[in-house]
């Protein structure tokens, strides 16, 4: 009688690593199914949608949309996760709660098959319960230690606005919407635009403050009025005092639940 298939996914946006991990588990885990291999956060997001894995192996640091953003719809669906990490500093020590793995890159195969085993035991034993409510609280014990800190956030955003440029104060900012080569920043009082792609924008900001909730669009979190569904069953989303209503796509309704 064959072993029972277990499905994954893996993101990895650095091709020789996702290459190697993909040989890896091919060995160590010959019944994992990978359901998915992804290029970036983004990717990854959409396709835990579509395929709820029971198991993420997600580089923690990836553009745009990073591990920590996958690792929560994963955690959602009630899935598991293991991190990958070049970083061997004071962050990876959080891992060792239990609830996640870590793999240091380069990964080797005995740490691998380590992971494997772990995630296996895992899975023998959420049986019943419910494995994504400690992952969700590990996850926000790890964002806050890799969160960007200090001279790294963004404070002041300077935009065109027709012949002029405008300053906004961050705190000012509403929401961040990408259009063809430009990006949008729109305050209360106006709006302009930049040439800043919107996942370095990303990068610079406080991840409790403003949340990606489509593929081209980022919203602070205190502006959010509702978010209701249309009559064709899509998602919006709207702002206090706005009357623009904004896109949330299904790989970001997990941010939602419960609100």
């Amino acid at each position: 009688m064959s072993a029972a298939r277990i499905t994954g996914l893996l993101a990895e946006d650095e091709a020789p690593q996702r290459r190697a991990l993909i040989e890896q588990l091919g060995r160590a885990w010959p019944e994992l199914e990978l359901v998915a291999v992804c290029e970036d956060g983004l990717q990854a997001l959409e396709a835990v949608q579509a395929w709820r894995p029971q198991v993420a192996f997600l580089d923690i640091r990836m553009p745009g949309v990073g591990g920590l953003d996958v690792a929560r719809a994963v955690a959602a669906h009630g899935g598991l996760v293991a991190f990958t990490t070049a970083y061997d500093d004071y962050a990876v020590r959080a891992f060792e709660a239990g609830a996640v793995d870590y793999l240091l890159k380069p990964v080797q195969p005995a740490r691998l098959e380590q992971a494997v085993e772990r995630l296996r035991m895992r899975l023998d034993e959420r049986r019943g319960g419910d494995p994504g409510a400690g992952l969700q609280a590990l996850i926000d014990g790890l964002e806050s230690r890799l969160r960007p800190r200090g001279e790294r956030l963004i404070r002041w955003i300077s935009a065109s606005a027709g012949d002029s440029v405008r300053m906004f104060g961050i705190e000012d900012v509403l929401f961040f919407q990408a259009q063809e080569k430009y990006v949008r920043v729109v305050a209360a009082d106006g709006e302009g635009v930049i040439r800043t792609p919107l996942k370095e924008l990303l990068a610079g900001l406080d991840p409790d403050e403003f949340w990606q909730v489509h593929r081209g669009t980022v919203v602070r979190v205190r502006a959010i009025e509702r978010v209701s569904k249309n009559e064709l069953g899509r998602h919006g989303l709207s702002l206090k005092g706005h009357s623009e209503r904004l896109p949330v796509s299904g790989a970001f309704l997990h941010r939602f639940r419960g609100m």
